[in-house]
C-alpha cells in the first residue's frame, strides 16, 4: 500500500511539473502572439500614415474635405446631388485621385496585414425628400457608401479591401440644428483601419 501511494505520489508531482511547464509554455506563447499582433498593427499604423499624407497632399486645396483624427471627411456635397447617391463628375475626379493613392499603398502592405478601408456614409437629421428611391436617411447614406465603394472597385482597388456602412443622421458630429451644422452632418468619411478577421 505505501509502495502504491509512493507511486501515486510520483504520478502526481510529474503532473504538476508538466501543468507548470505548460502554463509557461501558454504564457511564452501569448507574449509572441502579442508581440506579433503589435507588430502588425504598427505596420498598419505606418501604411495608414503614408495614406493620409498622399490625401492630404491630393486634397490640400479643397476646405470642403477635413481630417478628423484617423478619417478623412468629404462633404456630401463634394461627392453627390442632394438627395442623390449617384456620384457626380467632380466626385469621380476626387475618388480616382484616392484610387490612385490607394492603389500605390495596396501594392506595398505586406499581404498579411488584414486591413480594409471603410466607406461611412451620414446625413443630416432632415426627413428625406425624395422617397421614390430611399425609404429614409439611413437608406441613403447606405446607398452613397456602397456608391463609393463601388467606384473604388471599378478604379481597381480589390474588393476584399472594402467595406460600406450607413449611419443615417445617427452619427452626427454638430448636433447643432443650423444650416451650417447640416451641412457638416451630410458627409462621407474614409477609414484605413483593421479587418476584425485576419484571413485573407
Amino acid at each position: 500500500m505505501r509502495q502504491e501511494i509512493q507511486k501515486l505520489n510520483g504520478l502526481l508531482a510529474d503532473k504538476e511539473r508538466e501543468a507548470i511547464n505548460d502554463k509557461i509554455a501558454i504564457a511564452d506563447l501569448g507574449k509572441k502572439l502579442n508581440s506579433a499582433l503589435a507588430s502588425r498593427v504598427q505596420d498598419l499604423q505606418k501604411f495608414r500614415s503614408e495614406f493620409f499624407g498622399q490625401l492630404k497632399e491630393i486634397l490640400k486645396n479643397r476646405s470642403e474635405v477635413r481630417v478628423v483624427g484617423d478619417r478623412f471627411i468629404f462633404q456630401s456635397e463634394v461627392i453627390f446631388a442632394t438627395g442623390q447617391a449617384n456620384i457626380s463628375d467632380d466626385g469621380k475626379d476626387q475618388l480616382a485621385n484616392i484610387a490612385s493613392a490607394l492603389r500605390e499603398i495596396e501594392a506595398s502592405i505586406p499581404r498579411d496585414i488584414p486591413w480594409v478601408l471603410q466607406i461611412e456614409g451620414h446625413t443630416d437629421s432632415d426627413p428625406i425628400g425624395n422617397s421614390t428611391f430611399f425609404r429614409d436617411n439611413w437608406d441613403l447614406s447606405t446607398e452613397r457608401a456602397l456608391s463609393v465603394v463601388r467606384f473604388l472597385r471599378s478604379e481597381g482597388i480589390s474588393a476584399n479591401r472594402l467595406a460600406a456602412a450607413g449611419y443615417g443622421e445617427f452619427q452626427p458630429i454638430d448636433r447643432s440644428n443650423t444650416v451650417e451644422a447640416k451641412q457638416r452632418n451630410r458627409r462621407i468619411e474614409l477609414k484605413l483601419t483593421q479587418r476584425v478577421s485576419a484571413k485573407n
